[in-house]
């Protein structure tokens, strides 16, 4: 009974929950608490994938079988151990590829920047600033061990300093909080499912919600108006909407090539496409500069605005700006996202505990 409840938990966190939490727009509002939330299911649903296996056999093999049969508990444990361990290696094996494409991506668009970029001594404060010389205005962050903040000389020429201010506190939230890392793991359990299984909108919400809480840091530090209107100045910039950028993480059926331009109700990454394989990057980037002007290499880290799986479409903006306008705390929200994720947590432990007694 216990197992079959646990396979049930397994199923319904890794292919259910994801599509129906996506939905539940109103956690944007608590950001943090919402990021733990989805962090709980999904190490919940791994956690209980591992369990089935190895506790299915076993129970099998003492209801079927009888005690008295060790050799058959011995051999129907050694295979179920045996699918754990496959689904353990695959998510290793994905962590591992993804990891070494986006460092390897970064490493390579950094040295890109060396050679085309300029650093500014005025705006270099926590993380240097590096200056392209591009005209369409973006912004984004490059993190790892050489952190930068990148702006293309364009968005120095449309937004006034109090809100360059804005975009590069936006920017310098994502790589003080290494939202790079909380991204990276997603994409890790995003692609490490069967693809008729993956949910693109989970993944663009999560991506979502780590911009508004760079929105918040920013918020934080220079007021929600500067923001708020570099939001919309970069939004209605001409050339800003940003084509596919050399991101950072495999995806790992595809052969070397960019992922499909994204559909408005299931975006695809704005950071797709550098190589080896197409990418899920923590970032966006703006390859806008053409094999030409540097490698066609702005970009590694995401922009404070762009399209796709970062922001869930061209109404992210809006969105971002909307929950920049509720300045309310929403206790009673965060406090039911955490409870939620704890209950989540404790149920797969709580299945496999109980399987555990009843072997004996």
């Amino acid at each position: 009974m216990q197992v079959g409840l646990l396979l049930v938990t397994a199923v319904a966190l890794i292919a259910v929950a994801p599509r129906v939490l996506a939905r539940c727009h109103r956690l944007r509002a608590a950001p943090s608490p919402a990021l733990v939330l989805w962090q709980a299911v999904a190490l919940a649903g791994v956690f209980a994938g591992v369990c089935v296996a190895p506790l299915a056999a076993l129970q099998f093999s003492r209801r079927w079988l009888g005690p008295s049969a060790p050799a058959s508990d011995f051999w129907l444990l050694v295979a179920g151990l045996a699918i754990s361990a496959a689904l353990i290696i695959q998510l290793a094996v994905q962590g591992h590829r993804i990891g070494t494409a986006l460092r390897r991506a970064r490493r390579r668009h950094t040295e890109l920047l060396d050679l085309v970029g300029t650093t500014s001594t005025d705006l270099s404060r926590a993380h240097p600033v590096r200056i392209i010389d591009h005209p369409t205005p973006t912004a984004y962050c490059i993190p790892g061990r050489r952190q930068h903040v990148v702006l293309a000389a364009g968005t120095l020429a449309a937004l006034p300093d109090e809100e360059v201010d804005a975009v590069l506190a936006h920017e310098r939230a994502h790589l003080r909080y290494r939202h790079d890392l909380i991204l990276e793991f997603f994409t890790v359990m995003y692609t490490a499912v069967p693809t008729p299984v993956r949910s693109d909108p989970a993944l663009a919400e999560v991506r979502l919600l780590t911009e508004v809480l760079a929105d918040r840091g920013a918020v934080r530090r220079v007021g929600a108006g500067p923001l708020a209107r570099a939001l919309v100045a970069l939004a209605e910039a001409p050339g800003s909407e940003a084509p596919p950028n050399p991101g950072s993480a495999p995806k790992p059926e595809a052969p070397p090539k960019p992922r499909a331009a994204p559909e408005p109700e299931a975006p695809v990454d704005p950071g797709a496409a550098l190589d080896p394989d197409a990418v899920l990057d923590p970032g966006a980037v703006l390859d806008a500069m053409g094999a030409a002007a540097a490698g066609a290499a702005i970009g590694a880290a995401r922009p404070i605005v762009a399209d796709g799986p970062v922001t869930t479409g061209a109404s992210a903006p809006l969105t971002r700006l909307r929950l920049l306008a509720d300045d309310r705390r929403h206790y009673l929200l965060a406090a039911g996202a955490l409870l939620v994720a704890a209950l989540i947590a404790a149920t797969p432990i709580a299945l496999v505990w109980a399987s555990v007694l009843g072997l004996n």
